[in-house]
């Protein structure tokens, strides 16, 4: 017995697939069948930090509803294979999950390049792909509807940032971007917020990746005079910048993405280094029960908004899945919307809207990363954001805002 997405056999079969996964507990059944949903998610490269934390979340919530019973009867597996960070690794990966895994939904996306690049083998497949990019040009894409994304677009991303940068009584900012399809619509969207408070960019410059020195461009920045300098970029060539300004004499105040300057890179910067540096990230909605419950679930102190996002995900698959009764892209396409209704009981697992569905009951989905409610093109329509600032080598919370 077979259909897209659904097998009976319980092997991961993806070359792609890590140490990490299949060292991840799941539930057995004797010969019972199994569901397999995708996840494509960078467990190595430049988003290595985020994407293992982010599996393991995801697999925590396969877990809950294989020991519930499953979903259609059958026990979920999850089929991972590693982005790298890459996006021709990505399609390559990709390419596996859709073409020999055939499964039905693909989960984690992280970087705006990769998800650029895997989006279009999503929607041409009918494969429906949850992701955690926030370039604005993703979602403009013709995907058809099998796209949601959990992750703030760029406008909301970079007008809360000039927010919290105004803030902080600065108005003069320069911008270093790394290519990508976010850094345009960043520097478009910053300098506009700017503006309008009478401040706004001194300059901006796009760099390449993977370089051993930004000297140059660190430069080019510091001629222009600026009050603060925005880094968007990711990790490794944000640590060569943070270096690269600090030996150029710059004390003033630094702000990155999170993603960009994480808890590993603190531990390998000297402490001077990073000093005083601004991070921001989506919050999840530490508030929701939604949000306890998957701490409880990864028997954690607090989880950060890749994991919620994350949790979310394999959550509103699991529930769009249940309603329309099959596993496939399209079914979850034209279900995951009528999940997150408002008006209807409002449920913080998926294991709760299984009982409910199963009932005959309209539901509407909170998630961990916040309300979940998505607009005519993917986008989630409300976020908040977590800001930290770097003090003696450690990150010190700020504010939500």
């Amino acid at each position: 017995m077979s259909i897209r997405g659904f097998t009976r056999r319980r092997v991961l079969r993806n070359s792609a697939l890590l140490p990490l996964a299949a060292a991840l507990p799941r539930v057995a059944v004797a010969q019972s069948p199994t569901l397999r949903l995708g996840v494509l998610t960078p467990l190595t490269g430049a988003g290595g930090f985020d994407g293992p934390r982010m599996l393991k979340a995801m697999q925590a919530v396969a877990d809950e509803l294989n020991g519930a019973g499953g979903l259609l009867k059958c026990q979920i597996e999850l089929v991972v294979a590693d982005t790298q960070t890459n996006p021709d690794d990505a399609v390559r990966a990709a390419h596996k999950l859709i073409d020999v895994e055939r499964v039905p939904v693909i989960m984690g996306t992280w970087a705006s390049a990769v998800t650029t690049a895997v989006l279009p083998l999503c929607w041409e497949s009918k494969t429906f792909l949850c992701t955690v990019s926030g370039a604005d040009s993703i979602t403009l894409m013709p995907h058809q509807g099998y796209l949601i994304r959990t992750q703030p677009n760029n406008k909301l991303q970079a007008t809360s940032h000039a927010e919290f940068i105004l803030a902080l009584g600065v108005k003069k900012v320069f911008l270093m971007s790394i290519q990508a399809p976010f850094a345009e619509p960043t520097r478009n969207y910053l300098d506009t917020s700017l503006r309008a408070a009478g401040g706004g960019l001194t300059g901006s410059l796009v760099y390449e990746k993977d370089k051993t020195s930004y000297r140059a461009e660190v430069d080019e920045a510091l001629k222009t005079k600026p009050e603060l300098i925005y880094l968007n970029g990711y990790a490794p060539d944000v640590a060569v910048l943070l270096r690269d300004l600090y030996r150029a004499g710059y004390d003033g105040p630094r702000f990155t993405q999170s993603y960009a300057l994480t808890a590993k890179s603190l531990e390998q910067l000297p402490a001077e280094v990073t000093e005083g540096c601004y991070t921001a990230q989506p919050s999840a909605d530490v508030a929701s029960p939604a949000y306890a419950k998957a701490v409880a679930r990864l028997h954690a102190t607090d989880i950060d908004s890749y994991e919620s996002q994350a949790t979310d995900w394999i959550s509103l698959v699991a529930l769009a899945i249940a309603r329309a009764g099959e596993a496939t892209g399209t079914a979850i396409r034209d279900n995951v919307k009528n999940v997150t209704q408002k008006g209807a009981p409002v449920v913080y697992t998926a294991v709760d809207g299984m009982k409910l569905i199963a009932d005959g009951k309209n539901i509407k989905y909170e998630g961990a990363s916040g309300p979940c409610e998505f607009n005519e093109i993917g986008d989630i329509t409300r976020c908040r954001f977590r800001f930290m600032k770097v003090e003696g080598g450690k990150f010190k919370f700020l504010k939500v805002a």
